[in-house]
């Protein structure tokens, strides 16, 4: 006797609404570039850009792998501002 084993996939479906006409031309120009529907495209962007790492999570992830910050020496401040001559 064989086991059937039955798959539910789960697709989710997102609607953008007020998209500017150009911004649809260039991602219809981009798809086009790329040999992909519009659809195709957008999910590709959505998808990469999802993965993308929080610059400030990043910058802790390197500094971490260099040794840490805690050991930078800050400059002193002082409260008073320069001004600037544009003459």
């Amino acid at each position: 006797m064989t086991d059937i084993v039955w798959k539910v996939i789960m697709v989710a479906s997102i609607i953008v609404r007020g998209l500017d006409e150009s911004v649809k031309d260039r991602l219809a120009a981009q798809a086009r570039e790329h040999g992909r529907s519009m659809e195709a495209e957008v999910r590709d962007i959505l998808t990469r850009a999802s993965a993308r790492p929080h610059i400030g999570v990043a910058l802790i992830q390197v500094s971490r792998a260099v040794g840490g910050v805690e050991e930078l020496k800050i400059p002193e401040r002082s409260g008073v501002a320069r001004s600037v001559d544009f003459g």
